[in-house]
């Protein structure tokens, strides 16, 4: 008996996947729970399992296929009966998409082809079966043809031509840039950012940070001024709750908890982890949570758990020297706080001009969810626990 092994959805907004790397092969004995394959998803490279015991009778898809969709055979087993391998060159494969005018869409949930295709021929969407998988809408399904597909795609959304005698090398994006273009460009597409900074004066808090790590010995924790920046938005949405919120079509999530996604550069993208309820920890808590999660990030090993969620993000690129930067909201969370590093300039302090050292904190938001006023009084909560920093040690 022949089964199936389908590509696993390893997170719940994951739609599909490369097939990285199959650690086995056709011919294989394999136990339920073995590891068969190893999965690149946007997030992370994870492994997938035999589900039954049996032979591998067939690698249906073979290894570095991208794009393959949640559900797709990957592979058949062979179960109670002897079947003989099938070689791999007989397999139905997957092919890399070819890098050119998109001529159908993936589903009607973005801005999709399909989608702007419908609404400049003012086709209701809602009448439509779709025919791919899962039953998402294709531009086929409109019945259009596909030289009128591509010409109706707007030019700013065109894939350009490289310009012409430059040595240059094209590559593939890999799943996780082409899902961190994707959820970027819908980003600045649909929500209506504005942004406000809080310049905060960090004297008062490096002193405090010299004196922490001064007092741990040398396997102790030592905190980072972007553990205090973490802590520092957990209490300004303890101080404002009405900005930990969510936009949601014809309602507003309003979160009881304070989860914090921490942007972390990693080779080919970025990943955001989530530090889950930050109130409820110290600052050292934070400090090693944030730790870990990097660490994780950067070796390939965080889990959907890991990277699920969170109210708010934050993006800190001081350590790289940048005096201040305007991040892009993170969907569907309605706010993001980029860090800027700490520079020494004049500043008025008890009446005089002296140098201090100044962080920039720049938030952007989404005016669905928070008004302005409301985005001041959160950015004038962060600015009062960075410039009193004890608040984030009591």
């Amino acid at each position: 008996m022949a089964i199936e092994l389908k590509m696993p959805a390893l997170s719940p907004t994951m739609e599909k996947g490369t097939l990285a790397r199959w650690l086995v092969g056709a011919g294989d004995t394999v136990k339920a729970g073995d590891l068969i394959a190893e999965i690149e998803t946007d997030k992370a490279t994870m492994e997938m399992e035999a589900a039954e015991d049996g032979r591998i009778a067939r690698l249906v898809v073979p290894a570095g296929s991208v794009d393959v969709p949640v559900g797709a055979v990957v592979a058949l087993l062979s179960a109670g009966e002897d079947t003989d391998p099938v070689p791999l060159a007989a397999a139905e494969t997957y092919a890399e998409p070819v890098q050119t005018l998109p001529v159908s869409a993936p589903d009607v949930s973005s801005t999709s082809l399909a989608r702007r295709l419908a609404t400049a021929r003012g086709i209701g969407l809602d009448t439509i079966a779709g025919s791919g998988p899962r039953g998402r809408i294709m531009a086929a399904d409109l019945g259009l043809a596909t030289a009128a597909s591509v010409a109706l795609i707007p030019a700013e959304d065109r894939p350009l031509p490289a310009p012409q005698g430059i040595p240059m090398r094209s590559e593939s994006l890999s799943t996780m840039r082409r899902t961190i273009a994707r959820r970027l460009t819908e980003s600045k597409q649909t929500v209506p950012h504005f942004y406000l900074t809080a310049r905060c004066r960090l004297d008062g808090l490096l002193e405090l940070r010299r004196e922490l790590n001064g007092a741990v010995s040398h396997r102790g924790a030592r905190v980072s001024v972007n553990d205090f920046c973490i802590k520092a938005i957990s209490w300004a949405l303890e101080q404002v709750p009405e900005a930990n919120v969510q936009f949601a079509g014809d309602r507003i999530h309003r979160f009881e908890r304070v989860d914090i996604a921490m942007a972390v550069a990693i080779e080919g993208g970025l990943v955001t982890p989530v530090i889950r309820d930050v109130a409820a920890l110290s600052l050292g808590a934070a400090s090693e949570a944030s730790r870990s999660l990097a660490a994780k990030a950067r070796e390939g090993r965080l889990t959907p758990g890991d990277y699920e969620g969170g109210t708010a993000t934050i993006s800190n690129l001081g350590m790289f020297g940048i005096d201040e930067m305007v991040p892009v909201i993170n969907p569907p969370q309605a706010m993001i706080l980029g860090i800027g590093a700490g520079v020494e300039q004049p500043w008025k302090i008890d009446g005089d001009i002296a140098l201090a050292t100044i962080m920039a904190a720049t938030g952007s938001f989404d005016h669905r969810a928070i008004d302005g006023a409301l985005a001041a009084q959160f950015m004038a909560a962060f600015r009062e626990a960075i410039e009193a920093p004890m608040l984030l040690i009591a």
